[in-house]
């Protein structure tokens, strides 16, 4: 009978086929190891670029909050110096008025003040700077009231005790806009102050010679002196032609005048 020889067992080892995994390949080195995606971006280099970012993005809207206030400040104070300069400059025009100019501004208000509200609209500026002497086209107009005038509205609706004052401005057309009185006097005493004199002197000429002979004669002068109620002898307004009369033309001519008025 054969003697069975006894062997010590093989040791296992794991099975490596395919679709299994063993000790070996199911922990991965530090070699082989694939790097980790991160989508969302986070990580110690995303969080210090969007802290970074955030604070950036911060301090760049308060900067320029701050400069648009600055700015909204800088224009308010170079609009109030303008307007302080401009009020000065009126003032002292109207301070550098004569008595009778000053007169006759404030009559030519009044007269064309046709609702009597102390204010006055576009064809009523129109028509008062004329009679002072300043016939001033549309756009021009329109200007001065768009630049000193106040919505009519709101000159009606402050003053509801003033029954003599209308509902709606005299006049229609361009005339949303009112001019004060005192903002009148200002403009007009403006125009007047920086009028050559040799305009004024040569409508004076004009009141005299109505027909447009170019002279002042005999005639002339005894019509404005009734027209005045100046009681003068016609022999002294004979003496007036005669002395002034350099052209022995039985008159004053218009260089003639302008030299005595200029004198």
């Amino acid at each position: 009978m054969a003697t069975s020889t006894s062997h010590a067992p093989f040791p296992s080892r794991p099975y490596t086929g395919l679709g299994r995994s063993t000790p070996y390949n199911a922990q991965q080195t530090p070699f082989n190891a694939p790097q980790q995606q991160n989508p969302a971006g986070f990580g110690t280099g995303g969080a210090a670029g969007g802290l970074g970012g955030g604070l950036g993005g911060g301090a760049s809207g308060a900067v320029t909050q701050q400069q648009r206030e600055a700015q909204r400040l800088e224009r308010e104070r170079a609009e109030r110096t303008e307007r302080e300069r401009r009020e000065a400059e009126e003032r002292g025009a109207l301070e550098a008025l004569s008595e009778e100019q000053r007169e006759e501004v404030n009559e030519a208000f009044s007269l064309f003040d046709l609702d009597k509200d102390a204010h006055i609209d576009y064809h009523e500026l129109k028509v008062a700077l004329k009679a002072l002497g300043f016939d001033l086209p549309k756009a021009e107009i329109l200007n001065i009231l768009q630049t000193h005038g106040v919505p009519a509205s709101t000159i009606h609706n402050n003053n509801p005790s003033n029954s003599k004052a209308p509902a709606q401005p005299t006049f229609t057309g361009p005339s949303r806009l009112l001019l004060s009185h005192a903002t009148f006097q200002h403009i007009a005493a403006q125009r007047i102050l920086s009028r050559d004199p040799r305009e004024e002197i040569l409508r004076a000429f004009e009141l005299f010679d109505t027909e447009g002979k170019g002279r002042i004669d005999l005639a002339d002068l005894r019509r404005v002196a009734r027209e005045l109620g100046e009681g003068l002898q016609e022999e002294e307004l004979q003496a007036m032609i005669e002395e002034f009369d350099v052209r022995g033309e039985n008159g004053i001519d218009r260089d003639t005048f302008l030299g005595i008025c200029m004198g």
